[in-house]
């Protein structure tokens, strides 16, 4: 046998401190938010506009449309401020200048890169017109963590051409984040299990879903919960209907507008559950029986102290609906689902207790309850950990999954296994050497001596692989998928 190489292209992917976002800047206490609230309003007219006009020449250029943000921060502040409050009255009938003034100070800037930059995944792009014969177009998807270790999802385009050349789009020097959905919609039988799932399903949650259609709104269930708890002030009430707000809340739509570059939009923390970050989203792109296409990413929610397996849906990286993953195997991380359903079920390999990699397998692709133990650690840079670097490959001869492997000094590597095509709880072959491990160059950064990759994509019989160097630094790393193949099976 050969010795096996993947190529590290000279390809990098560097964070970048200058891209920003305009988030809000609310202080909890609603005593602090009036009396700011209450200096700010002291200004003259005179002064409002000093100081508004030398905000706009400080920060105008650094965002596209400033003065929307400061408007719907504006309009957030008056949502805080009670209606009987006599501040709230004075918030009425305010000059343009004066409401743009006031969600400046209840505005501050965020660097999504800042302190990390690492863990990509690689899909082909849902367009793909217009391109020469033999070339692809491609998304990257990246983990940014920011101020506080917030993680978000982030992106970038190019193309790779016929003789496997990459070439990137331009990065916008703008980021936004996405409009949520104010009043989303629900299935009731799948929040039924989930309410099940969580020990909610009681008389109460029984009378409310039993007011509502089988396709829900968010404003038909605050009505039946509010008309509930109204009429209802039994003793365990109240946290029954605050666990159905919950769930509603934990399932939402984001949306992109659409003359936005993709690499100006943001996914960044909107809910409770993932209030500490996004991490490691494994996209795939998803075709079901009907040759509809979908991509899916299921990352890992993370509150501070708890982790949620979450799903991630689109069809044009525009339009994206956020859901809980649920079922007794939906738990740990890195979970990555296959690109087709298996024998009629959709299928994910997964990490259920932080060291061993399992196969689930399930009829609803937001319910998980049974997993299979697939392989433990067996070689001597994988006795630590063993986990998936994204969505399983299809090829003629199996499934190609890469893995990581956590071996002495919490090294991380990347390796490969082959599973059964019919039956991919079957493993046909393994690397005993991985395919990368971190070089002199790629040991030093934010988490030192790591190599780690969210999901690779094949290209004209080579597999292209993106991969992160010690959460600080991103490149590319490609190799033959037959000589891939052969090493894998000479190992069975």
């Amino acid at each position: 046998m050969k010795e096996l190489t993947a190529i590290r292209r000279v390809n990098r992917f560097l964070s970048d401190k200058t891209r920003v976002l305009a988030r809000p800047f609310l202080p909890d206490n609603p005593a602090r938010l009036a009396r700011i609230t209450q200096r700010i309003l002291s200004l003259s007219e005179s002064e409002t506009g000093r100081v508004l006009h030398k905000i706009m020449l400080d920060f105008e250029r650094r965002h596209r449309d400033i003065r929307l943000i400061f408007l719907r921060h504006y309009q957030m502040l008056r949502h805080l401020l009670s209606d009987n409050d006599p501040l709230s009255r004075r918030t009425n009938g305010l000059s343009d200048e004066r409401k743009l003034l006031l969600g400046a100070y209840f505005t501050c800037e965020y660097s999504i890169e800042a302190a990390a930059f690492f863990n990509p995944s690689i899909v082909a792009h849902p367009n793909q017109d217009n391109l020469p014969q033999g070339s692809t177009r491609f998304i990257i998807s990246f983990r940014a963590t920011g101020e506080g270790h917030v993680s978000s999802i982030v992106f970038r385009t190019g193309t790779i051409n016929a003789n496997h050349a990459l070439q990137f789009d331009p990065v916008s020097p703008y980021v936004e984040t996405p409009q949520k959905t104010e009043n989303p919609s629900y299935d009731k039988n799948t929040f039924r299990l989930k309410l099940s799932e969580m020990g909610s399903f009681n008389d109460i949650s029984q009378t409310i879903l039993g007011n509502l259609d089988d396709q829900f709104t968010l404003n038909q269930l605050n009505d039946q919960v509010w008309y509930y708890g109204e009429g209802h002030p039994a003793p365990g009430a109240d946290k029954t209907l605050e666990e159905i707000k919950w769930l509603a809340l934990s399932n939402y739509q984001l949306c992109f507008r659409s003359d936005r570059d993709l690499s100006e939009c943001v996914i960044f923390p909107v809910s409770n559950n993932e209030s500490k970050g996004l991490e490691d989203a494994r996209f795939v792109r998803f075709t079901d029986d009907d040759a509809t296409v979908t991509y899916y990413a299921t990352y890992t929610a993370y509150n501070g102290f708890a982790i949620l397996p979450q799903l991630l849906s689109t069809r044009d990286f525009l339009t994206f609906d956020i859901a809980t993953l649920n079922g007794k195997s939906a738990r740990n991380k890195g979970m990555a689902m296959f690109p087709r359903k298996i024998g009629g079920r959709y299928m994910m390999v997964s990490r259920q207790d932080g060291e061993n990699m399992y196969v689930m397998a399930s009829d609803n692709l937001h319910f998980w309850n049974a997993a299979t133990l697939l392989r433990k650690p067996a070689e001597p840079w994988e006795f630590f950990q063993l986990g998936n670097c994204g969505s399983p490959i299809e090829t003629e001869a199996g499934w190609l999954v890469l893995t990581h492997g956590v071996g002495a000094m919490r090294q991380y590597c990347i390796g490969a296994i082959l599973l059964d095509l019919d039956d991919p709880s079957r493993i046909v072959g393994r690397l005993r050497q991985p395919l990368l491990i971190p070089d002199e160059q790629e040991r030093e950064g934010y988490v030192p001596n790591v190599v780690y990759s969210c999901g690779a994509m094949v290209h004209r019989g080579e597999l292209i692989i993106p991969y992160a160097m010690s959460d600080s630094v991103s490149g590319i790393a490609t190799l033959s998928v037959d000589d891939l193949l052969e090493s894998l099976l000479h190992n069975k």
